[in-house]
């Protein structure tokens, strides 16, 4: 156990983190999210198209475009085209549901309620449990206590009655593999997670393992990978603004940080997040410095996240290089203890995703 966001984790359970990340991505792994902050937003018009214009306001994503029963990525963005957050947003018919990090929870309620609460009624139910089944098992699994859950696709959230214990139920998650994440009141969570790993192909599975799946799936972690100093361009994550909210879009602009951000899409970013392939078996960590060539004294980037890949089979990084030497094969090399240890400019995910689409 260690702290984390303020809250005491686990690193890992006695199967320990290799074999826990394997077992994820052969079977299914339940991990506690509880230390995640869960928000409401429920607009005072019964209208949920004004919450989520209100909160379109601070995130540049089509919340609006949003079908009820359904969940999309989203950012907080700072008026400099940084990110405050990543989070999750799902339309509930009524109101918004939003998922945000741990560490970040706080400010971000605040950023809510600023942009939301003339229009909108705030709920911050942080004491609710949060747990994430994920794995090539986890719809046998889940469905063994609520067979419709079979039927989501990636994305889908809907109330779900897992054998007696009311839920909302999202067919997502942080590993790359097919999943579940479960809300549920604080007094069901013991119950629910002494449920479902009584079923002989669940493991509990800690941060270690989490950091691991998620890095071999090519996501970003909030405060190494993406921080208030990266554009959602330089961070990859283009993808998650859609055309609405793009120049030229219906909904274009209107978040900060729109007028560094959008010129982006057009002119591109002088730095770009990629995936790295260390040629050796050592694993590059975060914090490294990033150099053109071997004998170069001006470190040209950086490595965000790092470590062992043990489903791909060796070490897998992440990083920040500059776009011109962001294609795919290019080599850079990585200071590590005195020596300049070279690595392949890899494409994301180091793993492929599993999700049902």
């Amino acid at each position: 156990m260690v702290p984390f966001a303020g809250y005491d984790m686990p690193v890992q359970y006695p199967l320990g983190v290799l074999k826990e990340h394997l077992h994820t991505r052969a079977a299914a792994g339940l991990f506690d999210v509880s230390h995640m902050g869960q928000i409401l937003i429920r607009p005072k018009s019964g209208n949920v198209e004004d919450a989520a214009l209100a909160l379109e306001s601070i995130a540049p994503i089509n919340v609006a475009g949003l079908k009820e029963g359904r969940q999309r990525y989203g950012l907080f963005t700072n008026d400099e085209g940084g990110l405050f957050d990543d989070f999750m947003v799902a339309n509930r018919g009524d109101h918004l549901y939003v998922v945000v990090n741990a560490a970040c929870k706080e400010q971000d309620l605040g950023l809510i309620r600023k942009a939301c609460a003339a229009s909108c009624d705030i709920e911050a139910p942080f004491e609710r449990g949060l747990m994430a089944l994920q794995g090539p098992s986890a719809e046998a699994v889940l469905a063994a206590l609520a067979p419709e859950v079979a039927d989501m696709t990636f994305m889908d959230v809907r109330d779900v009655d897992l054998d007696g214990i009311s839920a909302v139920v999202s067919r997502s998650g942080y590993t790359g593999e097919d999943g579940y994440e479960i809300s549920v009141a604080a007094g069901d969570a013991g119950k629910l997670a002494r449920r479902l790993l009584s079923d002989e192909r669940v493991e509990a599975i800690g941060l270690g393992a989490r950091d691991s799946l998620r890095l071999e799936a090519g996501l970003c972690l909030y405060g190494h990978d993406i921080d208030m100093t990266t554009t959602p361009v330089e961070a990859a994550l283009t993808w998650a603004i859609q055309k609405v909210r793009r120049t030229g879009g219906e909904r274009a602009g209107g978040f900060p940080g729109a007028d560094i951000i959008l010129p982006q899409f057009e002119n591109g970013a002088e730095k770009i997040r990629v995936g790295l392939a260390p040629e050796g078996r050592a694993p590059v960590r975060e914090g490294a410095d990033l150099f053109a060539d071997e004998t170069s004294t001006e470190p040209f980037g950086k490595v965000t996240s790092g470590g062992f890949g043990p489903s791909h089979g060796g070490p897998v990084s992440m990083g920040y290089v500059p776009s011109a030497q962001g294609e795919p094969g290019t080599i850079v090399y990585a200071e590590v203890r005195g020596k300049r240890l070279p690595l392949r400019v890899a494409s994301l995910p180091f793993v492929p995703n599993t999700y049902k689409r």
